[in-house]
């Protein structure tokens, strides 16, 4: 069959790919045209465009770049009719995805949702037109099952996908292979996860390598986003020789000590791995003035918000500045936090349902377009 996905950012990419991987279990024959990334070009998509082009965050970032981000739903519109999938298979990536999801059901399209839009959190009413658009919904956080069954709307709950992509074998032998590798110091490690888009690393990372000089006992190193080029870091760092990896994210984390992450899938993987962290987070002013205004969450992490309670501390907005990320970062440092930021992360594993998402995933969807009778299917 043929598939058509979107994924606009770097976690959409890698949790498509290994979904790509797993159909292909199912479906040896699947053909699948992609907007993602380079992960999901590995896996055997046929590329149309990369998430860095679409990458805008916050209300007044999208207000700037209107105008390519509509001739990007148009351009996208036209490529899907001429390719004409058996299924459009979206992940995440609400702001365009839901548009294209009302654009395909319109044309007879099946539409899968793979890792459902945080509608819990605001725009509570965009699931009316999710359950109006979407054929099947995949969800992979605990909570969301109910959430839309309250909306009397049954989704399947698959587990996390993070869950396989941190039991992949290192790359490297051991901790000692890592640190040769990339010429770090041996010092313990301190993760620098900034984002993905320019504009939050723009906002977060100086901040966060300011507490470099009063952490001297440990190495402070930069995730570096597979979108970003390296001068744009090195721009933000200037004459400091803070290691900078790129492509790495997770073995970085696999070897950290601490972290100090922005908010998103980020703070999720790094709980994952086992590292206790701060997360950050700091936007636009109009933007950050806007979504108080219309989010309904207690907490802006996933860590936070899937164990209904203060797992890791958040420092938002004004509150995200060097002297409360100092003193924030020395507390995970001190063995009883970490102990009980431990306790915690374990509970969470047990939350997302185990390992095997990605495949339980393929599995529903293959099932799924199966049990449409078969005339429907394209060629």
């Amino acid at each position: 069959m043929k598939y058509y996905i979107i994924a606009g950012e770097a976690s959409g990419d890698l949790h498509a790919s290994n979904l790509m991987r797993a159909m292909k279990e199912y479906d040896p024959q699947a053909v699948f045209r992609c907007w993602g990334g380079n992960l999901m070009q590995t896996a055997g998509g046929e590329f149309v465009m990369h998430y860095r082009d679409l990458a805008y965050m916050g209300f007044a970032e999208v207000a700037l770049h209107i105008r390519k981000i509509l001739a990007n739903l148009k351009f996208c519109k036209k490529d899907i009719l001429l390719f004409k999938p058996d299924a459009l298979i979206l992940i995440d990536y609400p702001g365009f995805n839901l548009r294209m999801a009302r654009f395909a059901h319109k044309n007879g399209l099946k539409v899968i949702y793979y890792i459902s839009p945080q509608v819990w959190a605001w725009k509570k009413s965009r699931v009316y037109q999710i359950r109006k658009n979407v054929s099947k919904m995949l969800v992979v956080l605990p909570f969301e099952k109910d959430f839309y069954r309250n909306y009397d709307f049954e989704v399947d709950f698959v587990g996390h996908p993070l869950l396989d992509a941190i039991e992949k074998p290192s790359v490297y032998q051991d901790r000692d292979a890592f640190i040769a590798s990339n010429q770090l110091s041996g010092k313990p490690i301190i993760a620098l996860l900034p984002g993905s888009r320019k504009q939050e690393i723009k906002r977060m990372l100086p901040v966060m390598l300011s507490l470099a000089d009063k952490f001297t006992d440990y190495e402070f190193v930069i995730a570096g986003a597979p979108s970003i080029e390296m001068d744009y870091y090195r721009k933000l760092t200037g004459t400091s020789k803070l290691a900078i990896l790129a492509n790495q994210t997770h073995e970085l984390l696999r070897y950290s000590h601490a972290a100090l992450v922005t908010s998103g899938t980020a703070t999720l993987e790094t709980a994952l791995f086992g590292v206790p962290q701060v997360v950050c987070y700091k936007g636009g002013r109009v933007s950050y003035l806007i979504a108080r205004q219309l989010v309904d969450v207690k907490f802006i992490s996933l860590v936070n918000l899937i164990m209904d309670k203060p797992v890791v501390k958040e420092l938002i907005q004004h509150d995200f500045n060097k002297t409360n990320l100092a003193t924030e970062l020395q507390l995970i440092l001190e063995e009883k936090q970490r102990q009980k930021i431990m306790e915690d992360y374990n509970a969470l594993r047990q939350k997302l349902g185990g390992h095997g998402a990605s495949q339980r995933a393929a599995e529903q969807i293959y099932k799924f377009l199966q049990a449409i009778p078969s005339q429907t299917h394209r060629s």
